[in-house]
């Protein structure tokens, strides 16, 4: 009976430490990040002009 009120302490207790940091992701109150798109310019090793476009939220 021990052993089994021992796992399930167990069980209860991994199960609420995995829990608490999914819930940190989430945005409380409404709040939604602001995201815009930013031109990054590069040049390669042969001069060639690359543009990246790369999504930056704050």
């Amino acid at each position: 009976m021990r052993n089994i009120l021992l796992i399930t302490a167990i069980a209860l207790a991994s199960v609420a430490s995995f829990a608490a940091p999914s819930q940190a992701g989430s945005y409380s109150y409404g709040y939604q990040p602001h995201c815009f798109i930013k031109k990054v310019k590069s040049y390669d090793y042969y001069g060639n002009l690359i543009i990246k476009h790369v999504r930056v939220c704050r």
